[in-house]
């Protein structure tokens, strides 16, 4: 198998074996924006979106993509998370969205906390969509990701 590409001599892809690493402390930090028309903003400031409360369904969308990741992205680990924090907060242009994502194991924790971004953003733009036709959904990105010995 070659390490780097993680594709095996026959040209298949594969997990990466983490089986013989040690467990440590893993946190990733991500952040998405999406931005909106002035009218779909005031309606989610003012809670009156037809589809409901925008930004806690979205921080609870966010929660629930995080947890599901392994399930979306084919060869991404099932990881024990203990902390998956997810912020869908109102600025000038839009909704900004933060995770923090924590385990403990041996293998990197951030495509959860980019999931749990990513899956916020959408349930913004689903939530929005009669009321704004030209949204964008961008800077979804990584911002921190560290890794401790225990």
């Amino acid at each position: 198998m070659n390490e780097l590409s993680h594709v095996d001599d026959a040209g298949k892809a594969n997990m990466v074996d983490v089986g013989a690493k040690a467990d440590q402390k893993r946190v990733a930090k991500a952040t998405g924006h999406i931005t909106l028309k002035s009218e779909a903003i005031q309606l989610i400031q003012d809670n009156s979106m037809k589809k409901g409360d925008v930004l806690t369904i979205a921080e609870i969308a966010g929660i629930q993509g995080g947890k599901r990741t392994s399930e979306l992205i084919p060869l991404c680990h099932p990881l024990q998370i203990t902390k998956l924090d997810v912020k869908a907060i109102i600025d000038k242009t839009g909704v900004r969205v933060n995770s923090e994502a924590r385990c403990v194991g041996k293998t990197g924790i951030e495509m959860e906390a980019l999931t749990a971004v990513s899956v916020a953003l959408l349930t913004v733009y689903d939530m929005c969509k009669a009321v704004d036709k030209e949204m964008n959904i961008d800077e979804v990105k990584l911002i921190e990701k560290t890794k401790t010995d225990l």
